[in-house]
């Protein structure tokens, strides 16, 4: 009885639900399994490559608990390159716990594959010490420093109160959550009250008054001013802590 073959498709599909994805360039899938043990590339010379990678990319000052490489489907035989691994990040580096590292060969075939990494760092971060509701403005007494186990070499925690600097909850956050810059509202630099400097492009000459602003703001973000000699309230952009621009 004559069985037919699995269509390409399904053979990729089950690579990839088994944590692999590969292409070879100039080489037949089918005939790189038949390559002889001593033509293929080591999986764990893969693996380590990878993990090389992202440990280059960490910062010196980085205290990294442990850098593991995921497994490989050993099914996939690749053949031994000729020139050195190269390896970069998948798609851009990853604020996720597990980052995609791509390592590739260039010759005698030109192939690449990406290989899951994930870093464990021990590091002094921010947590909360009570829930805190959406939108609930953060003060230092309302987080402790601790030194913990956290993943992601990218990932923004925070490690000082002072990083707070008034900005609020995204969400619900629970009791003991590690706090990330992604948890919170940006950062605040120009707050009701301050004094800052308005400025306005008119017919290409800049023209600046002093103003008042009426609203806390991030920067990039559209606040109301109140001009300090026209009395008059207009609405910019803020540029920096201290200037805010208008449009004419």
């Amino acid at each position: 009885m004559n069985r037919r073959r699995p269509a390409r498709s399904l053979i990729c599909a089950s690579a990839a639900l088994c944590g692999l994805a590969a292409i070879a360039c100039g080489a037949n899938p089918a005939r790189a399994q038949r390559t002889p043990d001593r033509e293929v590339e080591p999986v764990e010379a893969i693996r380590a490559v990878a993990v090389a990678f992202v440990r280059s990319e960490l910062p010196r000052t980085a205290s990294v608990a442990e850098i593991s490489a995921g497994a490989l489907d050993d099914r996939l035989r690749l053949a031994r390159c000729e020139s050195p691994l190269a390896a970069e990040p998948a798609g851009g580096p990853s604020a996720l716990a597990r980052s995609m590292v791509a390592v590739s060969c260039a010759t005698p075939v030109r192939w690449r594959i990406y290989v899951p990494v994930t870093v464990v760092r021990s590091e002094p971060v921010l947590v909360l010490r009570h829930a805190v509701a959406r939108d609930t403005v953060l003060a230092p007494q309302d987080v402790t420093v601790e030194t913990r186990r956290v993943t992601g070499f990218t990932t923004a925690w925070l490690s000082s109160p002072a990083e707070l600097r008034g900005r609020a909850a995204r969400r619900t956050l629970a009791a003991g959550t590690a706090l990330t810059v992604d948890m919170l509202t940006a950062d605040l630099i120009v707050h009701r009250g301050q004094e800052v400097t308005l400025v306005v492009d008119a017919a290409g000459i800049e023209v600046r008054a002093a103003g008042r602003a009426l609203e806390d703001a991030a920067a990039g973000a559209r606040i109301h001013v109140v001009n300090a000699s026209s009395k008059k309230v207009v609405e910019g952009v803020v540029e920096s802590a201290d200037i805010v621009r208008v449009a004419d």
